[in-house]
């Protein structure tokens, strides 16, 4: 068992290599006890071999992970009774109903307490779809059968790989207001999505991974009180103008805002780089100014001055364009590679699979 203030998930120096590609080159994670995390990055940068290590499906080739605070080693399948797990597309056998393939799973892993189906089925917002068989079900419904299947042993840390595909909006509001429930009752939940705005009104902690290594991690309110927009819309015709209005106020960057490729910018930087990218609509094109949030109110100052006159004005933090800083909006190859080796044992998806 896990004491206040301990890890529930560590990684240290994790390395995956698929031939000569490397997946993981020393990937460190620190994930607290009773927090939503949100694992992010781009296609390619680490996510799913990372969820395939942490659920025993695959092995490292270097480097350790801890679970709820001890070892996880080759051949300690039986420690995943504590973890629930969702990673890909979960699988059933379709010709069984969604309450029999619960009940299945039920006996295939740790004792399951009586009842426990039945209670998941309505957390989970299939109790009226219970006795239908699982072939009928929409990939939303499946996407949630699959959750409630990773929380049959009542486990203390939940791993869920993309928990919203499929949902529709009203599925993706229900799935977040269950997993928020899920972390203050004291549980771990490790959530590896790519729905950056989901995860920025669900997750307490973030980590954000890039060509294989953790290039942030902390607090989701800590990392965006570094990271605040100032967004202005003005004439196409006064675009210049207003370049050239708020070059005093910082340097002007007229690509999307990045960091180079080897690292992420300091707080200071971020806050010292106007990174102005036009995006146009029928009243006039958009320039986002990376500034606090704070001083909106000079940087219409400064338009007013230069004879410019804001027809929208919006301010705030964004955690899309801290995630485009950090990880350049790169692409590495793991996507292309997920077929080589690395895929999980067949899923009993057919009769007599």
């Amino acid at each position: 068992m896990t004491s206040p203030g301990a890890l529930a998930l560590a990684t240290r120096g994790l390395r995956k290599s698929y031939g000569s590609r490397l997946a993981l080159d020393g990937l460190d994670l620190s994930v607290p006890s009773g927090v939503v995390y949100g694992f992010l990055g781009p296609n390619g940068a680490g996510k799913t071999t990372t969820m395939r290590l942490l659920t025993g499906l695959l092995h490292p080739d270097a480097g350790s992970i801890e679970l709820l605070g001890r070892p996880f080693r080759r051949g300690d399948r039986r420690r995943l009774f504590e973890v629930g797990a969702l990673v890909e597309s979960p699988s059933f056998y379709p010709y069984l109903s969604g309450r029999a393939n619960l009940h299945s799973l039920s006996a295939a892993g740790a004792e399951v307490p009586k009842g426990r189906v039945e209670e998941l089925l309505e957390l989970v917002g299939l109790r009226e779809r219970a006795n239908d068989k699982v072939s009928g079900y929409s990939l939303g419904m499946k996407q949630r059968l699959g959750i409630a299947g990773a929380l049959l042993s009542d486990p203390k840390l939940l791993l869920l790989d993309e928990p919203a595909n499929g949902l529709d909006p009203a599925g993706i509001v229900a799935m977040r207001e269950t997993l928020r429930r899920l972390a203050a009752s004291g549980k771990t939940v490790f959530v590896s999505s790519h729905l950056l705005a989901e995860v920025q009104v669900l997750a307490d902690v973030v980590g954000i991974i890039a060509r294989g290594k953790l290039v942030r991690e902390g607090s989701l309110d800590a990392l965006l009180s570094d990271q605040g927009v100032v967004r202005v819309r003005v004439a196409r015709s006064e675009m210049g103008a207003a370049r050239a209005a708020l070059e005093g106020l910082a340097p002007v960057d007229d690509g999307a805002a990045g960091a180079p490729a080897g690292g992420a910018p300091t707080a200071a930087a971020a806050l010292a780089t106007t990174a102005l990218a036009p995006v146009e609509t029928e009243a006039g094109q958009w320039l986002t100014v990376h500034v606090e949030p704070s001083r909106a109110a000079e940087v219409n100052r400064l338009l007013a001055q230069a004879g410019i006159f804001a027809s929208g004005l919006e301010s705030g933090t964004d955690l899309e364009l801290l995630f485009l800083e950090l990880t350049g909006g790169g692409d590495s190859s793991e996507g292309r590679m997920q077929g080589i080796g690395a895929g999980p044992p067949a899923a009993p998806s057919e009769p007599g699979a």
